[in-house]
């Protein structure tokens, strides 16, 4: 597994003999945050004051990039630590935007409630399968997440009294705005709650656990790991931000249908992680920006080629694990080092 450091996020280093460091400071450390990192909050925050960032349409690719980004960010978890790979990372993403928008429909709940509602059963169905699954070595965990993704999206799709399956289910929004702005923010707020708590794992015993199970599983066993629980652990919290997620996702854009549960928007995420750097936690939250809004832009200018975008994804991740299988982590600790500005 590629070890990785971050503009944004670092683990917590120790100060020299004889210094302190300001309380200020030692917050941010806490929190999984170096210097550098504190200036990337800023920017992502000052981002839609900046011209032409402002535009509204702009604003709502900033709303795609930062969901996205957090999505990479659950997904590097399982894949970047303990070599998971869950194809079926958008079913679960589904779960809960079906959970929080029929709550909100059928009950009249509030949409606030409903995106943590919504949270449970992804990470319940997540957690079952794991158990079921992630005895399994190798690829074959991987495949069933995948059928129990389509599985998921087949039950969406024919449950139409219900979910009115490719009709489309209309879904109260969070605010009463038309604006993109505090959208924005909400979603740049749920980026760096579910960065800040994956971190915190990573950093504790479990971190250990899921690394020692990533390098070499025999070898975890042997010393007194047991990989199943540290595996079904990793993989259930990995469903139940996926569902949280998918509850923004249902009550910004107002409408649900089966499609949000395709394995393409599964390779998406996988790509944006990869590209980003595995193991890294931060690198796919960090190239999710650029890289959404070069997506964007060619989807907005080249409309007549469909799945252009599955074509960049797809050229982009090979260039990846052929010269840079760290990712964005790996090149900019490698500019780090070479420069010796590392924070």
């Amino acid at each position: 597994m590629p070890e990785s450091t971050s503009p944004a996020i670092t683990e917590k280093s120790q100060p020299a003999a004889g210094t302190s460091i300001h309380p200020f400071w030692a917050f941010w450390e806490y929190l999984g945050f170096s210097k550098m990192g504190l200036v990337s909050i800023i920017l992502l925050f000052l981002l839609p004051f900046i011209p032409p960032f402002n535009e509204e349409y702009l604003l709502r690719w900033l709303v795609s990039a930062a969901l996205i980004g957090a999505q990479a960010i659950a997904f590097d978890f399982t894949t970047g630590y303990i070599n998971i790979v869950n194809f079926g990372f958008a079913a679960f993403f589904g779960v809960g935007a079906y959970t929080s928008a029929l709550l909100a429909v059928n009950f009249g709940l509030s949409p606030w409630i409903g995106i943590f509602i919504g949270a449970i059963p992804a990470g319940l169905i997540g957690f079952v399968l794991g158990v079921i699954t992630l005895r399994l070595r190798g690829i074959f965990a991987a495949v069933m997440a995948w059928f129990v993704g389509l599985a998921l999206m087949g039950l969406a799709r024919n449950l139409v009294d219900l979910t009115r399956g490719p009709l489309g289910l209309n879904t109260p929004t969070l605010l009463e705005t038309s604006s993109n702005l505090p959208y924005y923010y909400i979603i740049a707020t749920m980026m760096l709650i579910t960065y800040i708590i994956l971190k915190k794992i990573i950093n504790s015993h479990y971190g250990l656990a899921f690394k020692a199970i990533g390098q070499n599983l025999d070898a975890a066993r042997a010393s007194g790991v047991n990989p199943t629980y540290y595996r079904v652990f990793n993989f259930t919290v990995q469903c139940t931000f996926a569902g949280w997620l998918g509850g923004f996702y249902a009550h910004y854009f107002g409408i649900l249908t089966p499609q949000i549960m395709l394995t393409s928007r599964t390779v998406e995420v996988l790509a944006i992680a990869y590209i980003g750097g595995r193991g890294s936690i931060w690198g796919g939250a960090f190239i999710a920006f650029p890289f959404i809004f070069i997506i964007e832009w060619l989807r907005s200018n080249l409309s007549d080629l469909p799945g252009l975008h599955l074509i960049i994804y797809g050229l982009l991740l090979i260039l990846v694990m052929i010269f840079y299988p760290g990712g964005f982590a790996q090149f900019y600790r490698r500019m780090t080092e070479k420069f010796g500005s590392r924070d």
